[in-house]
């Protein structure tokens, strides 16, 4: 599995319909009608994301590795 940055994953989730609620210090907080599960995307630079982040981040938001381009 790649592993990706924030920012990235970011971008990625709000193409698949999530929203941005707040941004609380360094970690973005999503939400997307219908769905009970809130995101919280750690971003900090252009560092990648740890692979277990990424994975329960992906789980949470219903994303496949597909989805990561």
């Amino acid at each position: 599995m790649r592993t990706i940055s924030g920012k990235m994953l970011c971008k990625i989730v709000e193409n698949q319909g999530w929203e941005l609620k707040r941004v609380t210090g360094s970690h973005h907080i999503y939400v997307k009608e219908d769905v009970d599960a809130i995101l919280s995307i750690p971003v900090h630079g252009n560092r990648d994301l740890p692979k277990g982040t990424l994975k329960s981040i992906m789980k949470d938001a219903g994303l496949t590795e597909d989805d990561l381009g």
